[in-house]
């Protein structure tokens, strides 16, 4: 389990019944909990694992629209709101700042995606502005990189992935959420084809309304109802270092790698467009698909067949609700991280801020993004199971946007106004011959 997840007590009985089962305890899952709490319905949360325990603690903690697909900034925009508001609202701080981020680079292609990004996110009325050189190296000060230019969104900002959604499970249990965790849900119960309950290894919630978002696992739950979901699992590196002397106080994106000002005193990194990609059952399905997305990302993959074939999210498995799913077989995913690009980003930062050079690794650690062909998320009822709901997909960006999008999924739910245009992120995409494409920018 994650060294920087904040845990959080079960509730020690499992309802008979609630308006609303959400099977997942990550960012989406806990942020629809709430919202579906504050709207007056009955929620139990169920969870495999713990909350928070996978990649909605293990993300760089960035909450950003700065350079979002453009399908995705109205989303990030209400986001930001939530996550501004949120440590107010609730009565504890989420770990929220808004503190802006940079990105910098050497790369003209950089700075002319950036730039059309900007004509774009005019439409939008997002605060973006493009840095000279100049201005990159004043706003850097202690840098050594040689930048052409780069691009400073003030109102985005950072939060403590491991302390976030523990807080908001909190605050939605006051709301009368009910948490259950090492509870795994092995499948839906339907009665005529809809929704009824859902049958957990501790027992059946009955219930007309079931959100999954289950992150990397969402995709194998939907295989056992038959409902096909475009998924693929990408494993990343991250590390922490020690209390150090602040030389941003936000983000900063450069080629090579991300680094992020920690609460704690410290810096999260991350590898800029870097990762491994396991060889499965699940993502041979999806080969064609995804082949775009391949073309556009593979420089910075790597590529093996390992446990993944045989076991986790992108097996092939089957069961019946009255065994043990593969849900309770791992109930974390909780991957080492790749020492090589540890390795390289401490090189990296020692290159660009020399005067970090000795910073010592306080952790390290691995994780899996679940992405789709898009790179957009499935945030929609599903249309075969009346009654089913998912929230997945959300290919390595969902921690920012997962408070708009479990509200967003809270309003389908419950038959609201929609806080965004939902049609982007609908789950017929996947299986109406829709034309996927390749990510937009991420």
């Amino acid at each position: 389990m994650h060294q920087f997840l904040t845990l959080v007590p079960s509730n020690d009985t499992l309802p008979e019944a609630a308006d609303v089962v959400v099977i997942g305890g990550g960012v989406a899952g806990v942020s629809a909990a709430y919202a579906l709490a504050k709207k007056g319905h009955s929620v139990a949360l169920v969870e495999k694992g713990y909350i928070s325990a996978e990649q909605s603690s293990r993300n760089w903690g960035w909450c950003r629209q700065q350079n979002r697909d453009p399908r995705e900034i109205p989303l990030s925009q209400r986001s930001l709101e939530i996550w501004g508001n949120l440590s107010e609202e609730i009565g504890a701080d989420i770990s929220f700042r808004r503190t802006g981020l940079i990105y910098a680079s050497h790369r003209p292609e950089d700075i002319a995606a950036w730039e059309a990004w900007g004509k774009i996110a005019q439409q939008y009325q997002v605060q973006t502005r493009m840095l000279s050189a100049a201005e990159v190296t004043d706003m850097l000060p202690g840098a050594t990189g040689k930048w052409i230019g780069g691009v400073h969104s003030p109102t985005d900002g950072r939060a403590e992935p491991g302390q976030a959604m523990p807080a908001l499970a909190e605050a939605a249990r006051k709301l009368g959420v009910t948490i259950h965790q090492q509870c795994a849900a092995r499948g839906l119960d339907l009665t005529a084809g809809r929704v009824s309950g859902v049958v957990t290894e501790h027992g059946t919630i009955r219930t007309q309304a079931v959100l999954c978002a289950g992150g990397a696992w969402a995709g194998m739950f939907c295989r056992h109802h038959g409902v096909h979901m475009a998924q693929a699992g990408v494993y990343s590196t991250s590390f922490a270092s020690t209390p150090a002397k602040e030389v941003i106080t936000g983000g900063l994106s450069t080629p090579k790698f991300t680094m992020r000002r920690r609460l704690d005193g410290g810096y999260t990194f991350g590898m800029t467009g870097r990762g491994r990609v396991e060889l499965s059952p699940q993502s041979l399905i999806n080969a064609r698909t995804f082949w775009p997305t391949f073309k556009k990302r593979r420089g910075g993959l790597t590529f093996k067949i390992g446990r993944s074939f045989f076991e986790g999210p992108g097996a092939l498995s089957r069961w019946t609700h009255d065994d043990i799913s593969p849900f309770e077989r791992q109930r974390v995913v909780d991957p080492a991280a790749d020492p090589k690009l540890v390795e390289e980003g401490l090189s990296g930062l020692a290159a660009l801020y020399p005067e970090l050079g000795r910073l010592k690794v306080a952790k390290s650690w691995g994780g899996l993004i679940d992405s789709t062909p898009d790179g957009i998320p499935v945030i929609s009822a599903i249309d075969a199971i009346p009654g089913f709901y998912l929230a997945a997909g959300f290919s390595g960006h969902g921690f920012g946007i997962g408070p708009g999008a479990g509200r967003l999924a809270a309003d389908l739910i419950s038959g609201d106004t929609p806080i965004v245009d939902p049609h982007p992120y609908r789950h017929s995409r996947m299986i109406d011959g829709t034309n996927l494409g390749a990510p937009g920018m991420m």
